[in-house]
């Protein structure tokens, strides 16, 4: 039996689209499932729109979300001439031909096609036709001899049999006027090189599966195994494009949206095992399957894909979880140095507290971030003579303790509460404010535990608050 080997084929034309995430997920899952090997296929035939910066995005982002492919990429255009070769054996053979219509008869043939509103079927003009009565002045394309009879039936492992008419396969083209392959034929090569035992991709290939067959037949190949995966769609049920928000890994990463929650995520986009709903790198490994696929297109849910982040940032550990907080700052916002490094570190308990993203945790921690407090003016001008006699009084006696903790600050807070005849808001949102800049925020106690006496010291005396 053939040792299983799947392969993810993105073009670097873009960066990589949510879709081509979760199809790179399922073949990696499934070779891994089955012991096998997966490959990364860099489909660069394409030569305006392929860009290296897009290879590198493509490799990093599949990093990043950890899939690692085995072996060197495999990169597309470096075997054209291998892709020519199969044309040319393929006309040798006569499951090709030559084709010398003009594009304006093509173009002639797809407007009659459209004021009929049938889909544009090549006529297969020279099929038959002796290359003698070929015009000099064109160029032929090489088209493939598809089947016109019968039926042709596609076992698919997670559509189930599906069955075309053969004369619905128009005859193809494999090799442009300028003797450069196209997609079906390059696909077909390749696959057979890399010796890809099953080809699990979206379900809008379906059709170019049917054209890919009848190559792999007329060469005397052996077939891959073939599954196709329903879409991804919006939330309002329209097909995802890379013209939607969050369509793209660089959008998840962006808003601090973790690898190991989005892969999470994408796993359970349309696969499901029992009722299971979070899985760890083993774990999926261990229990991804083909029959778990479901047959219906699956809607991208951002709600969803917070809740799951929320969930590993609550239960990841503290240590893993200050490492990817110091990273995505490093990568999206600002370098954060040593000492503030250790007290957000110290106080990550608190600064994750209703965290949905990574992000939310640095906008938790920008009290500590930032060197002076940037205030939000509608919070200041709650800063009225009574608050400041507060934050003063605070002040006066905060300077004669010198460990900072809660049995010392509470005895604190609760007299000025009484003496001041008010409650706990009315002394904690003037010094949350004061030593923040906002009335929001984590509990006054940890606010000023996490700054530390220095910190605290200074924020009290700023004279934006006297001033005000």
């Amino acid at each position: 039996m053939k040792k299983v080997a799947t392969r993810f084929a993105p073009s670097p034309t873009g960066a990589l689209h949510i879709g081509g995430v979760r199809t790179a997920l399922f073949n990696w899952l499934y070779s891994k499932n089955q012991k096998g090997n997966f490959y990364l296929r860099i489909e660069d035939t394409d030569k305006e729109r392929s860009k290296e910066k897009y290879k590198d995005q493509i490799i990093q982002s599949l990093k990043w979300l950890g899939i690692n492919h085995d072996g060197e990429e495999y990169i597309q255009s470096k075997k054209i001439s291998d892709h020519i070769k199969v044309a040319n054996e393929l006309l040798k053979n006569g499951y090709a031909y030559k084709c010398y219509c003009s594009n304006e008869e093509i173009e002639e043939q797809k407007k009659r096609a459209k004021q009929k509103k049938i889909p544009y079927v090549y006529d297969r003009k020279w099929r038959n036709k002796d290359e003698k009565e070929a015009p000099k002045d064109i160029k032929p394309v090489l088209r493939f001899k598809s089947k016109i009879e019968g039926t042709s039936l596609l076992k698919d492992l997670v559509q189930g049999n599906v069955e075309i008419e053969n004369n619905s396969i128009e005859d193809f083209i494999i090799l442009r006027n300028d003797c450069t392959p196209t997609y079906n034929l390059s696909v077909s090569v390749d696959d057979h090189q890399m010796n890809i035992t099953h080809v699990i991709r979206g379900d809008d290939h379906k059709i170019n599966t049917f054209k890919q067959i009848q190559i792999y037949e007329a060469m005397k190949w052996e077939l891959p195994s073939f599954a196709h995966i329903p879409l991804i769609h919006t939330i309002e049920g329209k097909k995802l494009s890379k013209r939607d928000q969050a369509s793209t890994l660089d959008d998840y990463s962006k808003i601090g949206i973790m690898p190991d929650a989005l892969r999470n995520y994408l796993l359970r986009l349309g696969w499901s095992f029992k009722d299971k709903e979070i899985f760890t790198l083993e774990e999926s490994i261990k229990y991804f399957n083909l029959e778990g696929i479901g047959k219906s297109p699956s809607k991208l849910d951002m709600s969803r894909i917070l809740s799951i982040n929320e969930h590993y940032i609550k239960n990841m550990d503290e240590n893993d979880l200050f490492s990817q907080l110091v990273n995505y700052c490093q990568t999206f916002m600002n370098e954060i140095d040593r000492k503030k490094k250790e007290k957000i570190k110290n106080s990550l308990g608190i600064l994750k507290n209703k965290a949905k993203t990574l992000e939310d945790i640095y906008n938790n921690c920008k009290y500590i971030v930032n060197d002076k407090v940037i205030f939000n003016k509608e919070d200041l001008a709650l800063i009225d003579a009574k608050a400041k006699k507060i934050i003063s009084e605070f002040h006066t006696e905060f300077k004669k303790i010198n460990e900072i903790n809660r049995e010392n600050l509470e005895p604190i807070i609760q007299n000025l509460i009484k003496s001041n005849e008010t409650n706990f808001k009315g002394v904690g949102q003037p010094l949350r404010i004061a030593l923040t800049g906002s009335k929001f925020g984590p509990g006054i106690y940890d606010i000023i535990i996490s700054l530390g006496k220095d910190d605290v010291e200074k924020r009290l005396t700023d004279k934006a608050i006297s001033q005000n």
